[in-house]
């Protein structure tokens, strides 16, 4: 893609995330959604919510606050970031191992299953990348752009870069904020054109509305999701507070 292109490219997507996550603002408090029987009835076992202790809340609370400055909005952001990505990790498949340590002594623990990479949607989902690098070094990205159409608001993919390998690979799709979900369905139905199974896509994002989840799950069952929170709004600044074009 040539620079013009990404360019234009990114004004477009970060038009579209600002599309996505548009949500009108309530008159009165909203309480996130926590229950884990109402969770698991609605949204089904593959979709899990980070495990919401007081540091978590406090990230939390200081993204969505319109006072936070642009330096600690991206510093927090990429303290919730690493703690939704470790915990994706967790999804993935692990093999037993033995390693010998330098007593001599054996010890038996575990290793990631080989054929594993990372998906980011352009634009809001290259905020999540440097946390995946800083858990998995050599891990490959690739990249997906989603975009809108200015009068059908149909979403559609207009660039698609994976690992030739894809289909034989675990992915993270990573994708920070789900309002309607509609991006996430183009992103992954895109991914199983390229011969990625369901079951082998786990969606790293933080912050998901009831909608965004219930259209997701319904459409791929199969999916794993990993969200640090279930709320009716969802923070639409996301993208613009990250990349300063707020």
């Amino acid at each position: 893609m040539c620079a013009s292109q990404e360019n234009s490219s990114n004004s477009n997507s970060e038009s579209n995330d600002a599309n996505e996550n548009s949500v009108s603002r309530p008159n009165s408090p909203i309480p996130a959604i926590t229950s884990a029987e109402e969770i698991l009835e609605n949204y089904g076992a593959n979709f899990k919510i980070l495990e919401c202790n007081s540091q978590v809340a406090e990230l939390l609370t200081i993204i969505r606050d319109k006072n936070t400055t642009r330096s600690d909005f991206k510093f927090y952001a990429d303290r919730l970031i690493r703690l939704v990505i470790e915990e994706s990790l967790n999804q993935l498949p692990y093999s037993d191992c033995s390693v010998e340590t330098p007593t001599g002594a054996i010890y038996e623990g575990l290793k990631y299953r080989s054929g594993n990479c990372g998906v980011s949607i352009i634009r809001s989902g290259e905020a999540m990348e440097q946390g995946l690098r800083d858990c998995c070094r050599s891990i490959r990205i690739g990249k997906i752009l989603v975009e809108s159409d200015s009068d059908t608001h149909v979403a559609r993919v207009v660039y698609a870069r994976f690992p030739d390998d894809i289909a034989r690979r675990q992915v993270l799709l990573m994708y920070p904020i789900m309002s309607t979900g509609n991006t996430v369905l183009q992103a992954v139905n895109v991914l199983k054109e390229h011969g990625v199974p369901e079951s082998s896509i786990i969606l790293s994002n933080l912050f998901c509305t009831p909608i965004a989840a219930k259209t997701v799950v319904t459409a791929f069952p199969k999916l794993k999701i990993l969200t640090s929170e279930l709320h009716p709004v969802a923070p639409n600044h996301f993208g613009q507070k990250y990349f300063g074009t707020d």
